[in-house]
């Protein structure tokens, strides 16, 4: 693609912002053992009375071994949701400019622009769950900054086709960012192995769904080093505190838990499969390249409160786009997956 200034989709006035300047930004090094008089903080030591590394420094250096970057390359957030909310705050201008987002997908993305004061355009994805590249160039003007792709998507489960996704980065003008929560399931590789070739491309990752991190809330970000550079202008000093920091290094430092724990999710997701596809009751069951299923019932709501009465929470997604009649099943583990089994022989 052609070359891209980025700065000429940055709003006027994060242009002209400095980052915040905190404490640990001026002395680096406080994990030497230094007298801290610095940042008024408590002085009696109970391992959390000290502000945490406002740059994570070390949970980067691990991370960005782990995914053959370099550690300019990411931002760090309290969940992917509040990095979503920092690409909105420095490429959108509130009141004018609008994204586009694929329905049936993630809806953080709409809560977002609503809560950012930019305009939503919606373009369905087709039949097939698959971006409409012609309907999105389509929506296109002069004020769309941003073009949000979740793939592996929620709440259909299935991966963006690559050529599909290179087109578009190719033909947008504006920032691409492909929301890769479920990556881990795929056994493909990440849209992060190429940023160095589209400028115009951010990637988010998660520790919540593959790495069992959940309660930690800490979203990953991957962009060029300029992007990173913008994106920590409006970022606060402090968003990852230690405790999350501590904890996100002792998860990915554990490797062969994290993909034994994959591979489980993978077998039992074909296992699931195929038992959900033969109950009468199940119209379709849509293929699959996340930790979930989305499966087509004669009744959904019916279904959903059967279930619920039995002791099992679903996720009801028929009120979606394209997604009438459907129940979202999470992959649980060996013995919650046979009870959910037993329990759907059981509904007439």
């Amino acid at each position: 693609m052609k070359k891209l200034n980025i700065y000429n989709i940055v709003r006027e006035n994060v242009k002209s912002l400095t980052p915040y300047s905190s404490a640990r930004d001026e002395f680096k090094d406080f994990d030497t053992d230094m007298v801290f008089l610095d940042a008024n903080e408590s002085p009696y030591k109970n391992g959390t009375n000290r502000y945490p590394d406002p740059h994570q420094n070390r949970l980067k250096t691990q991370i960005a071994k782990q995914k053959g970057i370099k550690k300019e390359q990411i931002l760090l957030g309290n969940g992917s949701d509040e990095v979503l909310d920092l690409i909105f705050r420095v490429f959108c201008e509130p009141n004018e400019d609008n994204i586009i987002t694929l329905p049936p997908t993630y809806g953080m993305y709409k809560v977002l622009a609503g809560v950012n004061a930019i305009e939503n355009r919606e373009v369905w994805l087709t039949a097939d769950f698959q971006p409409d590249v012609n309907a999105i160039l389509e929506q296109i003007d002069s004020n769309t900054k941003l073009l949000f792709i979740c793939s592996p998507n929620n709440p259909t489960g299935n991966a963006m086709h690559g050529e599909v996704v290179e087109s578009l980065l190719y033909q947008f003008h504006g920032m691409v960012v492909i929301d890769e929560a479920y990556v881990d399931f795929t056994g493909t590789s990440s849209w992060i192995n190429v940023l160095d070739r589209f400028p115009n491309l951010i990637v988010t990752q998660t520790l919540s769904k593959a790495y069992g991190m959940a309660g930690i809330r800490l979203g990953m970000c991957f962009a060029s080093k300029e992007i990173i550079r913008i994106l920590k202008k409006v970022k606060p000093p402090y968003n990852v505190n230690q405790l999350t920091q501590d904890q996100a290094l002792l998860g990915i430092s554990n490797q062969d838990r994290v993909s034994f724990n994959v591979q489980e999710i993978l077998s039992e997701r074909a296992r699931l499969f195929n038992a959900l596809g033969k109950l009468d009751f199940v119209k379709r069951c849509f293929r699959s390249d996340a930790n979930f299923i989305l499966v087509r019932v004669d009744d959904a709501n019916l279904r959903y409160q059967q279930l619920l009465r039995e002791g099992i929470v679903v996720r009801n997604r028929s009120t979606q786009p394209l997604c009438e009649n459907t129940l979202r099943f999470t992959v649980g583990t060996p013995e919650e997956n046979k009870t959910l089994i037993e329990v759907l022989k059981t509904l007439e």
